[in-house]
């Protein structure tokens, strides 16, 4: 007996947007009948490797079930995730206190940030490019709505997360550290990604600044890391100064189907792309 392999997302996602294009769910009784076990099947497979995935993920069973429920209704699901998979796989990269970095990571198009649209609060902040690029379309879009937003912490090394870790250690005692400051390698900062934005506390959500980044940040593909309620998921406390530049498309991902919570989308993403290469 010949062992066939699994259909690649890419495979199935072009089944999915073929069947949808011939015809509609409700006239499938209309079409040939291979036509329609075709469909069916596809969409058997298609939707048991979601499941799946949205289970080991560990999405919260009523964001999981309106996934499942946006994938049957149609291709967009899958097509927004194949879309998501194109781009930089740091953009989705999970970085968190069970995911590292790999060991020695430093990206290799990190400029430094200069005043234009935004403010730094000390010289030399680097991001990477794509980012700093980002940074300034979304400052400048804030400035014309009279809101000057200030870059306080960016780009992080492996050592200098150390000594950041360190310090808040000896500072805060470790159970404090560890709700509030990445170990090395475990930070966000070290993809050149994450901008710490403001006066870094808890303050800056009530500023305007803060205000008008949860509001319009993921329009430009800034995405808030560590939202006010989520501790239990993301390992951290709420951040609402820590945004991190995963691009549009992921952005509007992560809002539409996973309720703007950017460890779900990451998590499951992660997910995806391990069983697609297993």
């Amino acid at each position: 007996m010949i062992k066939r392999s699994r259909p690649s997302l890419f495979t199935l996602a072009l089944m999915v947007l073929l069947f949808s294009s011939c015809f509609k769910a409700e006239s499938r009784t209309e079409a040939p009948e291979p036509a329609r076990k075709a469909a069916a099947d596809t969409e058997v497979v298609l939707n048991d490797q979601i499941r799946n995935m949205l289970e080991k993920a560990k999405i919260p069973p009523e964001t999981a079930r309106r996934i499942l429920e946006a994938a049957l209704e149609g291709p967009s699901f899958i097509l927004d995730l194949l879309t998501v998979l194109e781009g930089d796989p740091y953009l989705r990269v999970l970085v968190d206190k069970e995911h590292p970095l790999p060991p020695g990571y430093a990206p290799e198009d990190l400029v430094e940030l200069t005043e234009r649209s935004y403010r730094v609060n000390r010289p030399g902040l680097l991001l990477r490019r794509a980012a700093a690029e980002a940074l300034e379309e979304m400052a400048a879009a804030a400035k014309a709505d009279g809101i000057t937003l200030i870059a306080s912490s960016t780009y992080r090394s492996y050592t200098y997360q150390e000594e950041v870790y360190q310090r808040n250690v000896r500072e805060s005692g470790q159970e404090t550290a560890d709700r509030e400051s990445a170990r090395p390698g475990h930070s966000q900062h070290q993809t050149g990604l994450a901008v710490d934005f403001g006066s870094i506390d808890d303050s800056f959500a009530q500023t305007p600044a803060g205000r008008w980044l949860l509001a319009n940040g993921s329009r430009f593909g800034w995405s808030l890391s560590f939202p006010d309620g989520y501790e239990a998921v993301t390992g951290y406390r709420w951040e609402s100064w820590h945004y991190r530049y995963t691009g549009r498309e992921l952005c509007a991902f992560i809002d539409t189907y996973f309720d703007g919570v950017q460890q779900y989308a990451l998590r499951f993403i992660r997910e995806w792309e391990r069983d697609q290469s297993s």
